[in-house]
């Protein structure tokens, strides 16, 4: 006696929950992601052959701007609060007189031992000033520091 086979029931897949699902994370990370602060000066930088790559994280810039304005720009915005206010903790990088820089240094590397220390000067600035930066950071026992440039091919 031959078997009587039933109709194939089709299945469905309900992709309602996959869809909800993507957009929670895509709305998760939008409102989640900070972004960089637009920097207060625009430095371009000299040519170099050198490819040391620059750390992500605990760095200390001081930025020499063309006519020659000190800014310190700190990575992270808890130690920017605590050495320049609450109103400057968002920016990027602030402005700091050269008399003032060694006091701010040292207010830093008290704060985070671990900061690195980065000069990132324009290629049209003054010698003389990237000097002096220089000076400022062998008076504060800061003997380790890089400078930033352009990779020239």
């Amino acid at each position: 006696m031959p078997k009587f086979k039933p109709n194939r029931q089709g299945y469905r897949i309900d992709m309602t929950p996959l869809v909800d699902v993507a957009f929670l994370l895509l709305t998760f990370f939008m409102l989640t992601t900070t972004f960089k602060p637009t920097e207060e000066v625009t430095i371009v930088l000299p040519a170099s052959h050198s490819e040391y790559k620059l750390p992500e994280s605990d760095v200390m810039t001081i930025n020499i701007a063309k006519d020659g304005r000190l800014f310190l720009a700190l990575d992270s915005q808890i130690l920017r609060r605590r050495l320049f206010g609450d109103s400057l903790q968002n920016n990027a990088s602030v402005e700091v007189q050269k008399g003032q820089l060694a006091r701010k240094l040292v207010d830093a590397r008290t704060a985070n031992p671990k900061l690195r220390t980065v000069i990132k000067g324009d290629k049209e600035a003054e010698y003389g000033v990237a000097e002096d930066v220089m000076n400022i950071l062998q008076d504060t026992q800061i003997t380790r520091f890089n400078l930033v440039t352009e990779l020239a091919r």
